[in-house]
């Protein structure tokens, strides 16, 4: 363990990030508790096996660690009507990994007396066990309240990840950022395949493959090269 008690996870999302963060979380040492129903429960349970399958409420009755993993426009719904529920406790973790939230969307759960931290896995998430290897070495962006910014930042850690502290007020230039990044990299991947293989190019996305690599790493490369300053 690096840094945080054995706790028992609640998982709220059985999409592509919720089942892979709960995985981690039970490969860090966590008792992984339940998850709510998902539309594919092969895949779940091809990734967390035979574990529990619970309503949003029973999750969070049971959890010391809550997990929220739900699209983003669902997000603020779901934590509001848990706590008109009565469901949030008092020194209960919970985390949710949408990238342009910080911890403001946890605000009701906050007011029962919840912790809320905001941990965002910088990983393409399939939903499969490929996740659980792209994880180590990747970063994670991490959003919480001083006194408990070492709790977040000990859980990136687990999941695999390098914590980089993201301040709240700058989750949603760096929830544009992460869309920017994802959405027009698949754009061009589809839009360019489609152009090879009107070209007669077999297995275009093969082919882009090295081309694409190249292409990646130089413009990363660029993108670390400071920028110098005008000439008055």
């Amino acid at each position: 363990m690096t840094g945080t008690a054995r706790l028992g996870v609640g998982v709220i999302g059985a999409g592509r990030v919720g089942p892979v963060i709960g995985a981690a979380l039970a490969g860090a040492g966590h008792a992984l508790l339940g998850i709510t129903p998902g539309s594919d429960p092969d895949r779940v349970s091809a990734i967390l096996g035979d574990v529990p399958v619970l309503t949003a409420d029973e999750i969070v009755r049971r959890s010391e660690l809550v997990v929220i993993a739900v699209p983003h426009d669902e997000v603020a719904g779901l934590v509001a009507g848990l706590a008109e529920l009565g469901a949030w406790q008092v020194g209960q973790l919970v985390l949710h990994t949408d990238p342009a939230f910080g911890i403001g969307v946890l605000a009701p759960a906050a007011a029962c007396g919840a912790i809320p931290l905001a941990v965002h896995p910088a990983v393409a998430f399939t939903g499969t066990s490929i996740d659980l290897r792209q994880l180590p070495g990747a970063y994670a962006a991490v959003t919480a309240p001083g006194a408990v910014l070492p709790i977040a930042q000990a859980l990136a850690v687990e999941l695999g990840c390098e914590p980089v502290v993201v301040a709240e007020a700058d989750r949603a230039a760096y929830g544009e950022a992460i869309v920017t990044a994802t959405q027009f990299a698949d754009s061009i991947v589809r839009q360019s395949a489609q152009l090879l293989g009107e070209a007669g190019v077999d297995d275009p996305g093969r082919y882009l493959s090295a081309l694409l690599h190249a292409t990646v790493d130089r413009a990363l490369l660029d993108a670390t090269v400071p920028v110098e300053p005008e000439q008055p």
